[in-house]
């Protein structure tokens, strides 16, 4: 560590919604729920958590250091303690995961004075969770439209568009855990022909609705036939929130990421409205909720 390299750094970090209905791996969207990072330099080469967490978190930043470590062979001897507090929720497909991976990459980057560039902090979060879109979304902001090579997996790149705060997307969050790692476990290994066509067809006009800002054309825009027709039916209620909150008013809706979080995207004037019907959707089934109305979040990590 030099003499201008601070001891301590904080770095916030939005949560995201991926997939975005049929773009499976390739779009993300930051939203305004944030978790912030803290590291603190030691004097050893260890990660030590500032107080109990769990051994998810845990194994996320060993896993980050090591990545790391392959790009800027520097941060091998950069020892923390860290801290990771906020209000994303774990396992509710709001990119919980990548709040921790690229808050350590974005706070050791500056520990240990590695001058990696985002791009380059997309590139090693896509190594360790396996696609790029939460992990674009999160460290870049936006809504992102992000690329790996078909035959390597390599992050490539990412598009990114920036959303008004006036586009509002309503989170709902059942009381349900759903890991990413089981939630794959339910997916196919092979598609019908036509589902794939037809769910490309979705995720391309949702793209250009997004990209131009005629959001009226969300309406009926999500049509996923590679992940949701597998995972939603393991939300008790999650089909029927969506449909609740399209019918009060949203354009159109998702479930985000793996789950267990739904999401309705909405104008602003309507999302209290949407956000009601939803979480009636979830008690109709007797499953308490939590419901989020947020705007994107255009910045993506940042330093405080």
């Amino acid at each position: 560590m030099n003499s201008h390299t601070p001891s301590r750094v904080t770095v916030r970090i939005p949560g995201s919604t991926s997939n975005c209905g049929s773009g499976f791996d390739s779009l993300g969207l930051a939203l305004q729920v944030y978790n912030r990072v803290t590291l603190t330099a030691r004097d050893d080469a260890t990660q030590v958590a500032e107080r109990e967490s769990d051994a998810r978190a845990a194994d996320m930043v060993a896993a980050t250091v090591a990545a790391m470590t392959k790009r800027a062979p520097a941060v091998a001897k950069t020892g923390f303690t860290y801290r990771i507090e906020g209000d994303v929720p774990p396992a509710r497909g709001l990119g919980s995961s990548i709040t921790v991976i690229g808050g350590v990459l974005a706070g050791l980057n500056v520990l240990a004075d590695a001058g990696l560039d985002r791009e380059t902090l997309v590139s090693i979060a896509n190594e360790l969770e396996g696609h790029p879109d939460n992990a674009a979304a999160g460290i870049l902001g936006g809504f992102c439209v992000a690329r790996c090579d078909p035959a390597d997996g390599h992050y490539l790149g990412t598009v990114r568009v920036a959303l008004p705060p006036e586009l509002r997307f309503v989170v709902v969050s059942p009381s349900v855990e759903m890991l990413t790692k089981e939630s794959r476990g339910v997916l196919p290994t092979q598609l019908p022909y036509f589902d794939a066509v037809k769910s490309i067809n979705a995720s391309n006009y949702l793209v250009a609705a997004l990209a131009t800002g005629e959001f009226e054309r969300l309406r009926d825009a999500v049509g996923d036939y590679m992940h949701e027709p597998y995972r939603l039916p393991r939300i008790k209620g999650g089909r029927e929130a969506i449909a609740a909150g399209v019918a009060a008013g949203a354009y159109t809706g998702w479930l985000s990421g793996s789950g267990s979080s739904v999401l309705c995207v909405a104008p602003e004037s309507v999302a209290g409205a949407v956000a009601k019907a939803m979480q009636a959707a979830f008690a109709a089934e007797g499953i308490p909720s939590e419901a989020r109305d947020l705007a994107a979040d255009n910045v993506g990590c940042r330093v405080e």
